[in-house]
């Protein structure tokens, strides 16, 4: 049967929630260099789940994944942290 205990979290902003039902987030997390030691910030943009629009550009959301629910879209929208000001 499917093990649900080991699903990914991340907490993002979301940049962009013009699609229905779909929100673009924004994760960002620190990768130290391998050589230099130096910590550099990387960015990746997932498409999530939001089935009531509910999330507006700004806020901050934690990200659960799923199964693929279309082409680009393996996350959804678990609940919403921090309204944007």
């Amino acid at each position: 049967m499917g093990d649900r205990k080991h699903r990914k979290t991340f907490v993002g902003v979301v940049e962009s929630n013009a699609m229905d039902k779909t929100a673009v987030v924004k994760i960002q997390r620190l990768v130290k260099h391998p050589i230099y030691g130096k910590y550099i910030k990387q960015t990746a943009k997932l498409k999530a789940h939001d089935p009531e629009n509910a999330c507006g550009v700004g806020d901050k959301v934690k990200v659960i994944s799923t199964r693929p629910l279309s082409k680009t879209k393996r996350w959804r929208l678990v609940e919403i942290i921090e309204k944007a000001r």
